[in-house]
């Protein structure tokens, strides 16, 4: 029967005829078959098993030698004896040397054969022996995997007492030369497969024999202190980690820390080497372990131990935090790493890596297979839609949450947005464009956060460094700029061309226009203007206009001057900060002169600065804050005494003159936009720092508006008593000064009289700043729905020049009334990708709750008078549309076109994720309430503001 099936299988018949003949000659093993034919077809079977040609003939063996091992059992342990086992373990067969894989594959199928036989348990002796001196050897991870696989089908095979403990140590120390120089994913994980075999059979061995865990525990400490520099154990001894039991880690800990052999060497290297287990991507429980120890050697003082640590190992746990997969286990180390580093800012001055783009897409769209066993990474991945709240997020580019927070409030800003979106710029390629169809996008798109890297790209100023922090109130200044600048560009072309090409043709135009600020633009008729009052869309929504007068106080001679602004510049004042605010440790001083301008703007006050230790104001006890924005606007509207170094020059006595100088808004705009000065220059130390305040932000508020027609300094608040402490702190007249005021005209006094109009305005979106200085931390915003504050209608007010843009009195009733217009659904928190309900107490508390979250850029839309006229209306040309245009054809079929895509990415990666269902588990914690967690973080998902390492969201990248 052997000959045949010799001669069969190499013979050149067809597959089909080689078969049938195989599986006579199967069949025949039912019947009787004398020993020498069972002994010679067993010779046969195994040259075919381990030397086969192909994989037919292997097969062949495989499948004859089991038929006939059933039915012929007793003659098949006769052929597998002890001596032929014994052979093929030291000497190998054939061509096979004893350590080919395939040796201890036919072992393993011989054995399972015969696993019902008294012929295993004779074996098993033997096995021992020679498990044992295979691992002495030091194989592979494929033999070891293999030799694993059999002990554990076979457990009375694994070595016994003092064997067993010995053969768990030379695995251990195994472990350690189980290299992977593959690149290929399917060999690495082919690789991490056969580690974590081999470490399965360790923790049953621990679990079967207890004695056996110490010495092998041991022998890890013994591997991984060693100072050997010609020697590098292998990371996937952090295999093994996993099955140490967390009871024993206060008695191992204790046990290291306070041996006096180990010496400090030892232990650095040893905890570099547990840090670098945080690679090992299957591994639990790691962080457990080398936090324990950390905080072990801290207990003994062993400082010296952690500040090398932290110092070498410091950066490469950050880099970790790129790999999702091992992302949770590095957070936690990197957490307690900087938290417990207090002596010493060396730390947190490291160059850390900045992620280029390429890293930044790997991020934002992780694989799935890479994310399977990280919670946070499977989150991301469960994002399909837009949110509960119906709106659209940002994805953070790097860096890029100071243009998305940005973005967010100017599309909540429901005027402008329904004016750029009723705008016909079908064929350009301005900024315009880029804005209407990101616009677009955020309020049809189905992503759950849109990716605006063409806006990026077109609207950021040529001075910002890509993937770095920057100032948003910056930003937000340069776009509205653009902005103006290019329908003037526009405007102008078409007044100078008889017949314009419109949109390509003045799109070339505009990228060759200059740039000039908006407030040193001049008023030229503008033909487009939809007011036709010469205007441009910025100027009529955030354009505003501000007087500035200034009194000599030697002769008496005014000058005045108006100027445009688009947001308001307001400084904190010393005064406030040292008597009202929470604490002495940030105070800023600023004069508003010419360098501190509303029109020009500016993200710091011009001087100032903030005393050291402002960490520690986040120790104190959360106060009620005592200073308001209207308190910033009234210290911004104050008069002002100009002396000593800021004396003014005075044409009429030419010569420099102490002077008074008031500014007064002369046009209110459609929306305010109020930046608070929270960066000052600390000329002691060379550094911005960031001021802490705590500022209180009504829903309502009143800007005070000089009427045309009326001077500035026809009422001075010098002549009757301060009402408050902002005007004592800008304007402190000598007494020789008092007495030249008195002698002012009696017109003069009369005209104090003279009424202001308060225009009222609500509270329509907040930027937030989460950090200590503005070249890093987080924006996040705050957005209300305009449609809730379309029906209130505020009642006429006058104020005189002495009274606050806002008093105590008049806030109450205002405030009263726009509780009942903040509903639940009414707010939004604009957290990059991320956007939840959220509320004005949310708001209002802020700081409060999370100190370094600080109101940074208001924007406030004015609100309709009842007895005056109203700019509402149906049409375009008016500053006020009643409803959402209609969406043009060209943005319409970008959006139709990429929600397509968006759907054929959803079916994809639910088919992806059902293949990997079995793969692993995947568990996301959702975060948690925006009232109990700081919002920001610069990142894909969000979160991190307030400071902290809670979550991986608390960084930025």
């Amino acid at each position: 029967m052997d000959k045949i099936l010799e001669a069969l299988v190499s013979s050149s018949h067809p597959l089909t005829v080689k078969r049938a003949i195989v599986k006579k000659v199967m069949e025949a093993a039912e019947k009787e078959v004398t020993e020498e034919q069972c002994q010679a077809l067993y010779h046969l079977t195994t040259r075919l098993i381990l030397l086969g040609e192909d994989a037919f003939q292997r097969q062949v063996g495989l499948q004859v030698q089991e038929a006939y091992a059933r039915y012929h059992r007793d003659e098949f342990a006769r052929f597998f004896s002890k001596e032929y086992v014994l052979g093929l373990l030291q000497q190998g067969y054939g061509s096979l040397d004893h350590r080919d894989p395939a040796i201890l594959d036919f072992l393993h199928g011989s054995l399972r054969l015969l696993i019902s036989c008294p012929a295993v348990l004779e074996l098993a002796p033997l096995l021992q022996t020679e498990v044992l001196r295979i691992i002495c050897e030091r194989p592979e991870p494929a033999t070891c995997a293999k030799l694993a696989t059999i002990l554990m089908d076979f457990p009375q095979c694994v070595p016994r007492e003092k064997a067993g403990v010995l053969f768990c140590q030379q695995l251990v120390r195994t472990f350690t030369y189980f290299n992977c120089p593959a690149t290929e994913e399917r060999e690495l994980r082919e690789y991490v497969t056969q580690v974590t075999r081999v470490s399965v059979l360790l923790q049953g061995i621990w679990k079967a024999e207890l004695a056996t865990l110490l010495p092998s525990l041991q022998e890890v400490f013994a591997v991984i202190s060693s100072t050997d520099p010609s020697f590098e154990p292998s990371i996937a001894l952090a295999s093994l980690v996993q099955h140490i039991p967390l009871q024993m880690i206060t008695f191992l800990i204790k046990s290291l820390t306070t041996d006096q052999n180990v010496k400090d060497a030892s232990m650095t290297q040893a905890l570099c080497r547990m840090i670098d287990w945080l690679s090992w991507p299957l591994a639990n429980h790691v962080d457990t372990w080398v936090i324990a120890l950390l905080k072990g050697l801290a207990a003994v003082q062993k400082f010296t131990i952690l500040i090398d640590v932290t110092l070498l190992k410091i950066e490469q746990v950050f880099n970790r935090l790129w790999y999702p997969i091992v992302r949770q286990g590095a957070l936690v180390v990197l957490s307690h790493m900087l938290l417990s580093f207090q002596h010493s800012p060396e730390a947190f001055h490291l160059e850390l890596p900045k992620p280029n783009e390429e890293k930044i897409k790997f991020v934002l769209n992780q694989s799935a297979w890479t994310s399977q066993s990280n919670s946070f990474a499977s989150g991301l991945l469960k994002i399909t839609g837009k949110s509960e709240t119906g709106k659209t997020g940002l994805v953070n580019l790097g860096n890029t949450c100071y243009m998305n927070s940005i973005i967010q409030i100017l599309f909540m800003a429901t005027d402008f947005r329904r004016h750029v979106m009723s705008l016909h710029l079908n064929g350009s390629n301005t900024l315009m464009k880029k804005l209407q169809l990101l616009f677009a996008f955020l309020a049809h798109t189905q992503r759950a956060a849109y990716s605006p890297r063409s806006f990026l790209e077109g609207s950021r100023p040529s001075w910002f460094t890509a993937g770095s922090q920057q100032d948003c109130s910056e930003y937000l200044r340069f776009l509205l700029d653009r902005l103006h600048e290019e329908e003037k560009t526009l405007s102008a072309f078409q007044v100078t061309s008889p017949k314009p090409e419109p949109a390509t043709t003045s799109a070339e135009t505009l990228n060759n226009a200059v740039s000039q600020p908006v407030a040193d633009m001049p008023s030229h008729p503008d033909p487009v203007a939809a007011n036709g009052d010469g205007r441009t869309l910025v100027e009529r929504m955030f354009g505003g206009r501000l007087s500035t007068a200034i009194r000599c106080l030697q002769c008496h001679s005014l000058s005045e001057k108006e100027e445009p602004f688009t947001d308001l510049s307001l400084a904190f004042c010393p005064s406030m900060s040292k008597c009202h605010g929470p604490t002495d440790e940030h105070k800023s001083s600023s004069s508003v002169g010419p360098c501190q301008g509303a029109v020009n703007g500016g993200s710091e006050s011009s001087e100032g600065s903030v005393k050291e230790g402002a960490g520690t104001r986040m120790e104190k006890p959360v106060v009620e804050p005592t200073l308001s924005v209207p308190d910033l606007v009234d210290y911004f509207l104050a008069p002002e005494i100009l002396e000593n170094e800021n004396c003014y020059f005075c044409e009429r006595c030419a010569s420099l003159q102490r002077a008074e100088k008031v500014m007064r808004v002369v046009a209110a705009p459609e929306y305010l936009i109020l930046t608070l000065l929270r960066f000052s220059y600390d000329a002691t130390c060379h550094v911005r720092r960031k001021i802490l305040d705590n500022v209180g932000i009504p829903p309502h508020m009143s800007l005070p508006l000089r009427q045309h027609g009326i001077s500035v300094l026809s009422s001075s608040s010098s002549d009757s008593p301060e009402s408050g402490e902002n005007l004592a702190k800008k304007l402190k007249p000598s007494q020789k000064e008092d007495g030249m005021m008195g002698n002012r005209t009696n017109s003069e006094s009369n005209d104090s009289d003279s009424e202001m109009l308060s225009v009222p305005y609500v509270l329509g979106s907040v930027v937030v700043h989460s950090g200590m200085s503005s070249e890093s931390g987080h924006y996040y915003s705050y957005g209300r729905n305009g449609s809730s504050t379309d029906g209130y209608v505020a009642h006429p007010s006058s104020k005189t020049l002495e009274s606050s843009s806002l008093s105590e009195s008049s806030t109450a009733s205002q405030e009263e009334m726009g509780c009942a217009d903040h509903k639940s659904t009414d707010w939004f928190l604009f957290n990059d990708s991320r956007v939840t309900f959220t509320n004005f107490e949310s708001l209002r508390n802020v700081t409060g709750r999370f100190p370094k979250d600080t109101a940074y850029v208001l924007i406030y839309r004015k609100q309709e008078v009842s007895g005056q006229p109203s700019n509402s209306g149906p049409a375009v040309n008016g500053s006020r549309l009643s409803g959402e245009p209609p969406l043009q054809k060209e943005l319409m079929d970008a959006i139709t076109k990429d929600n397509k895509l968006f759907l054929q990415e959803q079916e994809l990666n639910a088919r992806a994720r059902a293949l990997q269902a079995t793969a692993a588990s995947c568990s996301f914690r959702p975060n948690g309430s925006d009232d109990n967690e700081p919002p920001g973080s610069c990142g894909p998902s969000g979160g991190g503001g307030g400071g902290g390492f809670n979550t991986i969201s608390r960084l930025v990248f």
